[in-house]
């Protein structure tokens, strides 16, 4: 068992948009280019994410998602864990490491929230970037250092005062595991697997049953 918190970051603002034409009957295609994650600094949450931990996680992310097509991100961030197809408006293309930066390169999609997005850059709309990510918070002096990162998605954000808090506030005082297929589960979630099926000695139901219990109490603490 390895709980860890949902942590959702303020967005970086200082994005550029790229449209590329291709003819006269094909759409264009919208781009956000910029800084998607930052390492080895405070950010304004007073958590800081290691150099290393990142390098590692940004590989896993471009080898399982974006070289998969599968690196989804949706309009301001929702409470959950999971990121929802209907609801994506971006899809990662490239993240490249620059020093402590990573920055990254981003398709707005054809879909109808991608469609919103990019409406509101037409407009003149400024819009963020904002990791949603799991992993554990270990205290500082100053700081909360960010250990086990693993990276969800990045959302495009409008509000990060709004739109983080009420995630934190939802979903942040929760316990996550992450199984071995990958899939992300609540902590209770994972303890009621555990004891769904028992053995039929009493005894070995009584062992397992209380290894079970002992492992959901640690990894609520």
């Amino acid at each position: 068992m390895n709980p860890m918190k949902l942590l959702v970051e303020e967005p970086t603002y200082e994005l550029s948009y790229l449209v590329e034409e291709k003819n006269r009957n094909e759409p264009s295609t919208m781009y956000i280019q910029g800084i998607f994650m930052m390492a080895e600094q405070k950010n304004k949450n007073g958590r800081i994410y290691s150099i290393g931990e990142m390098e590692g996680e940004v590989d896993r992310y471009l080898t399982e998602m974006v070289k998969q097509g599968r690196s989804l991100g949706e309009l301001n961030h929702p409470t959950s864990v999971e990121v929802n197809p209907e609801r994506s408006c971006h899809m990662i293309t490239e993240l490249k490491q620059e020093k402590n930066n990573f920055v990254g390169k981003s398709k707005i999609l054809s879909t109808p929230m991608g469609q919103i997005v990019r409406s509101l850059i037409l407009d003149g709309v400024k819009l963020g970037i904002s990791t949603r990510a799991l992993g554990k918070l270990i205290p500082g002096t100053d700081c909360h250092a960010v250990q086990g990162f693993h990276l969800i998605c990045c959302d495009v954000v409008h509000d990060p005062s709004v739109s983080t808090a009420f995630v934190n506030g939802i979903l942040e005082s929760k316990d996550w595991i992450i199984r071995k297929d990958g899939t992300i589960v609540e902590a209770y979630e994972a303890f009621e697997d555990k004891i769904s099926v028992l053995p039929k000695k009493s005894e070995e139901r009584e062992e397992v049953l209380k290894i079970a219990v002992l492992n959901f109490l640690k990894s609520i603490r």
